[in-house]
């Protein structure tokens, strides 16, 4: 048995075990998880029918599409780890989530599994919440933005203020409110549809959220591009070569590409204006040019006879005209 399945079935051990009595709420509340344990009805495992559950949770995963490798291991060899409910307050026939959404999309898409295994638990909204964030707080694989989507769902549900969200999240108030601004400059809509986006980190989020503040463009503009980049991933999916990308940084990059700000262009060299070269004669005929450029004086001579001597004896040339020059500052 694999270490993680040994840490599932610890978990599961834990839960189904004879509870001691309910600790007092302050512990409840640090503890989320051993109250989940010590209200579970009579500690047993039951055998429900997926569409009694009802999955009313802060969305915390963004992308469920992913469950059909999981759905498949469950076909073949069983559900090896419950998931958790608790009873809805209004219908006895009905129960709600607390963790465990990716099992019970998967078995709510297999054709040969008709019950899913469950633990009942007593518990309250606020417990309730508490123990799948104790939850979500084990798990690795929630992106950045799924766990700022999160916290700012946290606290738009009525949960808490940041302060509490931070604690039960076990992070600094400072990245909640980071996480906070960064949903509410993107916009929680169209950050569901770019999806989790696994290999953007907090700067690149909080790069767009600066660009998309400072863009011009509309939420409905944002989300039209988004969009448009999505159907033109599920296009490319069905071609020859889909290639490896990642549909949401896909999306990703396409809003960003739409709102990042240009960078700056280089300042044109401005060329220094050349004179125009002066026609020299030799004999009364045009023999050459002398022009002034930004580096010196530049003299071009017709090829032939002439200026193979003058290439010959053009020190001598040179001397003389230079001593004709000093002569003429004495003077």
């Amino acid at each position: 048995m694999s270490d993680s399945k040994k840490k599932r079935m610890a978990m599961l051990d834990t839960l189904a075990a004879a509870g001691s009595p309910a600790p007092p709420p302050s512990m409840a509340a640090s503890r989320p998880l051993r109250a989940a344990r010590n209200a579970v009805d009579s500690h047993k495992v039951w055998d429900l029918d997926p569409n009694q559950i009802i999955d009313e949770r802060f969305t915390d995963r963004l992308d469920l599409t992913d469950v059909d490798d999981l759905r498949d291991s469950i076909e073949a060899t069983g559900q090896t780890v419950p998931i958790l409910v608790r009873r809805h307050p209004k219908n006895a026939d009905q129960y709600l989530l607390v963790y465990g959404r990716r099992r019970l999309e998967a078995i709510r898409r297999s054709d040969s599994v008709q019950t899913i295994k469950a633990l009942i638990a007593n518990l309250d909204q606020d417990h309730a919440i508490e123990a799948q964030i104790s939850e979500n707080m084990a798990r690795r694989d929630l992106s950045y933005i799924e766990k700022a989507l999160f916290a700012h769902e946290l606290i738009e549900g009525g949960f808490g203020n940041q302060t509490r969200v931070a604690e039960v999240l076990t992070v600094t108030k400072s990245s909640i409110s980071m996480a906070l601004g960064i949903i509410g400059a993107i916009g929680p809509d169209l950050v569901r549809i770019i999806g989790p986006a696994h290999a953007i980190g907090r700067p690149r989020w909080d790069a767009l959220a600066n660009a998309v503040e400072a863009s011009r463009l509309t939420p409905d503009a944002l989300m039209a591009i988004a969009g448009k980049a999505e159907d033109a991933y599920s296009i490319a999916s069905f071609s020859d070569n889909p290639g490896q990308s990642d549909r949401s940084v896909e999306i990703f990059e396409a809003v960003w590409d739409a709102v990042a700000p240009a960078a700056p262009s280089k300042p044109k060299r401005v060329k220094p204006k050349q004179q125009k070269g002066r026609t020299l004669t030799a004999a009364g005929k045009p023999t050459g040019t002398l022009s002034k450029t930004a580096s010196g004086l530049k003299l071009e001579l017709q090829s032939g006879a002439f200026a193979d001597w003058l290439e010959d004896q053009m020190q001598v040339v040179l001397d003389e005209l230079h001593e004709r020059f000093e002569q003429r500052r004495e003077d």
